[in-house]
């Protein structure tokens, strides 16, 4: 059995990165970027008005001021600033040659037709200057970085029109045992519906990730043989569940290295989820996941999650906070690492959740994060503050 940390240093290594290729931009969000990005404008590109008035030498605000054109976001200045003289301006507007200042609107009354005076004490410039966010040929983004919805409108304001992002890894979803039954159908005696199976294919579009969904393959080793050869053909990564336990139908590691697979490692000092596999083909990364539905759960995201996030050469950092237990904790036994799922309430305290074992899947649809119990703690008193991983 590995620890926790061991697992995941093993899963790390000798990652088999993602080709890349060009999407238009517009369909890039959540990619990860396998360039950097540079600028190829000033941005702003000219000093423009931070807001709707007035620009004017600030030498001339103490006298009247004649008015030499309108200019609207868009337009070229036509007029130069000179002595006593100034230009009405719109928000984003170019700022005309001459002037250093753009007084608000608000700030001006019409002396007589033509001509307006400052009336407020001071002034800020209220100019955005050319260049001061960024400037031509400056890096924007940088390659491995994810794109997120506030990353578009740079990318279309540097005109990267077609980024190049990491291609996404396809994972193939595969459920294991005579006891389960497609979503659609009535489960008869000891038959229960394929929760894990369409639980991790959610999993694996929310890591951004391409999932394939390969069906429930019967308690039989030929059966298993021909899916697991298939799956390791067709994906970059392949998820298992269930039959990796002690049973006497739990042959998939077996399996495993019938086709091809070095197994890594089989147990894992974790709780939940000790019963979890990990190997690779030539090709491809394996997981023999627990078949209980918070195990796979939780194993996806402290597992595959990162595995994934590498592959497309991202680096995969969980948030996690330290906040005050609302309660206090106990638990009989320390031996392993756990996540437990847990609440968070209105005052920032970490509430666990009802949770009757790894098979309780509303646990975890009413948790909002998981707690990391480190292993030899058996208590926390409540107000002591504890490790958190929101979801």
């Amino acid at each position: 059995m590995v620890l926790f940390e061991e697992a995941l240093e093993i899963i790390l290594q000798d990652v088999r990165r993602m080709g890349s290729e060009r999407v238009p931009f517009e369909e890039a969000l959540f990619r990860v970027l396998a360039e950097d990005i540079h600028s190829d404008v000033d941005m702003p590109p000219f000093d423009k008005a931070a807001m709707d008035g007035y620009a004017c030498r600030r030498q001339d605000l103490h006298r009247p001021m004649q008015v030499l054109e309108v200019i609207a976001a868009g337009d070229t200045p036509g007029h130069a600033i000179g002595e006593g003289q100034c230009s009405k301006i719109m928000t984003g507007a170019m700022v005309p040659d001459g002037a250093d200042t753009v007084i608000m609107v608000e700030h001006t009354v019409e002396e007589q037709p033509g001509f307006i005076r400052f009336t407020a004490g001071n002034t800020t410039p209220n100019i955005a200057y050319q260049a001061e966010d960024v400037k031509t040929g400056q890096r924007v983004w940088q390659k491995g970085m994810q794109i997120l919805p506030q990353h578009i409108a740079i990318l279309a304001a540097v005109g990267a029109t077609r980024p190049l992002v990491a291609r996404k890894p396809r994972v193939g979803i595969l459920s294991t045992g005579d006891e389960l039954v497609e979503p659609g159908h009535q489960p008869g005696p000891g038959k229960i519906r394929n929760s894990n199976g369409f639980q991790l294919h959610a999993q694996v579009l929310a890591a951004h990730a391409e999932p394939h969904y390969m069906g429930i393959v019967p308690d039989d080793e030929e059966a298993t043989r021909q899916a697991i050869a298939r799956a390791l053909d067709e994906n970059e990564v392949v998820l298992l569940t269930g039959g990796v336990s002690a049973g006497d139908y739990d042959f998939v590691p077996k399996i495993m290295r019938q086709c091809g697979v070095e197994i890594l490692f089989q147990k894992v000092a974790v709780k939940p989820g000790r019963p979890t596999v990990f190997g690779r083909s030539s090709s491809s990364a394996i997981f023999g996941l627990p078949g209980n539905p918070v195990s796979s759960f939780i194993n996806f995201e402290t597992f595959v999650k990162p595995l994934l996030y590498a592959m497309m050469g991202a680096g995969y950092s969980p948030l996690e906070m330290r906040l005050p237990m609302g309660v206090d904790f106990r638990r009989k036994k320390g031996d392993r690492l756990e996540f437990l799922p847990v609440s968070i309430d209105n005052k920032g305290q970490v509430i666990p959740v009802q949770y009757h074992g790894s098979a309780h899947i509303h646990a975890i649809c009413l948790a909002h994060a998981l707690m990391i119990i480190p292993k030899g703690t058996f208590e926390i008193s409540k107000g002591e503050l504890t490790h958190v991983r929101p979801f």
